[in-house]
């Protein structure tokens, strides 16, 4: 899969639908082997840095794209045509990663029985887009891997596939209320992380 030059820092991870996307999805679910060849190749690089975020490596990143689209091509006569393809294909996408995670029981987020400790300032969502502005592909990256994985598949599904409160309960699997709870205690996480970062590389830089 050649995906080495999709591993980018872009503002948002959503895919722009293309004026007949509709009419090649419906060739592919037809059999048309091109049609589906014009789908991965429109749709892979962004579902590679959509999982590049939300998993830990690079070659967990790079399998997990090419098992989803294994899973789109099976799935495709399940697709809604009324919705925007490139919403299912993340929702796909998500669910695929968030499996691998628990799959490998990787650390898991606090319950909300501690959410008075949260901070009661909300974070500026400016500021903190201002800090991942400011840092490389890597330091972001490295920042994310320090959240649990329930934290950082809900900041990736947020903010990288602009998901709704509601699809990110369901692709986690909690109630739609612990959503909010969830991102505010992630977006901390990633701020201290990230300020953590830059500290460090200023550091190394005397």
């Amino acid at each position: 899969m050649d995906v080495q030059k999709t591993d980018r820092m872009p503002d948002r991870m959503n895919v722009v639908e293309t004026r007949d996307a509709g009419a090649i999805v419906a060739r592919a679910r037809a059999g048309d082997a091109e049609a589906w060849g014009d789908l991965y190749r429109e749709y892979a690089p962004a579902i590679f840095r959509f999982c590049r975020r939300a998993l830990p490596t690079r070659e967990d990143a790079e399998d997990a794209t090419m098992e989803i689209f294994m899973k789109i091509r099976d799935k495709l006569d399940q697709y809604d045509a009324t919705r925007p393809f490139s919403s299912w294909l993340y929702k796909v996408a998500a669910n695929h990663c968030w499996d691998m995670l628990r799959r490998r029981k990787i650390r898991q987020d606090k319950e909300t029985d501690d959410s008075e400790a949260l901070p009661l300032e909300h974070p500026d969502p400016n500021q903190l887009d201002q800090l991942i502005e400011k840092r490389t592909s890597e330091e972001v990256r490295k920042a994310l891997d320090k959240l649990g994985a329930r934290a950082r598949m809900a900041l990736v599904l947020r903010y990288y596939s602009d998901m709704s409160y509601d699809e990110i309960a369901d692709s986690l699997g909690v109630r739609r209320a612990f959503v909010g709870v969830v991102l505010l205690r992630a977006r901390h996480e990633l701020r201290q992380a990230l300020e953590g970062t830059g500290t460090m590389a200023a550091g190394g830089a005397r």
